[in-house]
């Protein structure tokens, strides 16, 4: 698989992008900030446990054949299987509880809540990355994020209980997210990030079918065109191609490189909401996305 990536020079790396992987960086975050909306429209035909077993089945399929394809490594050792199964029950956790979430809030709200991810590894890699402490600048960033955060939970299209009860869902779900990425951050010297991404999948596809089959009310209502369409969006799109890209520039430029963009997703998540599943856009929302995306912008910041 050729791309403008392929024919990158390296001493792009950890520098800056040159055009075409900026637009292709640009492309990816706006992909991954539809991730929720596709999430919710798949909600309307199947049950919440059922849509992320069936999604990362699809998922760690296609990664498996591209990994065979390509030669990628996928042996791990004993060792390697334990710390394999621990970062898989942090994924299983944070995947259900996202899910069960965005069930009862608005895809807007768990956009704008699932991008404090960045903030909340900050604060944890402080604690327990040695050398990856939170600088004075970092601290202002963080602030602007968890304001933002502050915004979602007091907007007014958010008072009703069962909203409300969603956002919270969401925030132990990304705090889960931010443990599991810390201690990601631990594996990814000695684990090829495609194990590390794909070894999770194994153990999360028989956890949440079975959790479909025994709590989803239905496991499966209906599935026409949008039902589907957006469950291979969410295997093939952000779980598939998206990991695969996203990794691929970060091997090639450096994430210091690509963090720049990320500001993009909760821009796109809460935009794609109020066009596709018709979600208003409160002053509150507004508020939310400037702070969060300044936020995510003074933490990248780097003065040349």
């Amino acid at each position: 698989m050729r791309t403008v990536l392929d024919e990158a020079p390296s001493e792009h790396q950890n520098g800056e992008l040159p055009l075409g992987a900026a637009l292709f960086s640009i492309v990816l975050n706006i992909l991954f900030g539809a991730n929720a909306v596709a999430i919710k429209i798949s909600l309307l035909g199947l049950g919440v446990f059922t849509t992320a077993g069936l999604r990362f089945l699809i998922a760690a399929v296609t990664i498996s054949l591209w990994a065979v394809l390509t030669g990628q490594p996928l042996y791990v050792d004993r060792q390697q299987a334990g710390r394999l199964a621990v970062l898989s029950l942090f994924f299983v956790a944070q995947i259900a509880l996202f899910y069960l979430g965005l069930n009862l809030t608005t895809a807007s709200h768990g956009t704008l809540i699932s991008n404090l991810l960045p903030f909340v590894v900050l604060v944890l890699a402080h604690y327990f990355i040695p050398g990856d402490t939170v600088t004075g600048r970092k601290v202002i960033g963080i602030l602007l994020g968890f304001g933002g955060i502050l915004c979602v939970f007091f907007d007014k299209q958010g008072a009703r209980a069962e909203i409300q009860t969603g956002d919270l869902i969401i925030f132990f779900a990304v705090f889960i997210w931010g443990m599991s990425a810390v201690y990601t951050k631990k594996l990814t010297s000695t684990i090829h990030p495609v194990i590390i991404s794909l070894y999770p999948m194994f153990l999360a596809v028989p956890c949440f079918l079975l959790a479909g089959f025994l709590w989803d009310d239905t496991m499966i209502r209906y599935i026409d065109w949008s039902v589907g369409m957006s469950l291979l969006y969410q295997a093939i799109v952000t779980a598939s191609f998206g990991f695969i890209a996203w990794n691929t520039l970060i091997k090639k430029y450096g994430a210091t490189a690509l963090h720049v963009f990320i500001f993009i997703m909760p821009v796109s998540g809460v935009f794609l909401g109020i066009i596709l599943l018709g979600e208003p856009l409160t002053s509150h929302i507004v508020a939310a996305i400037f702070l969060i995306a300044a936020g995510i912008i003074v933490i990248n910041f780097k003065r040349r």
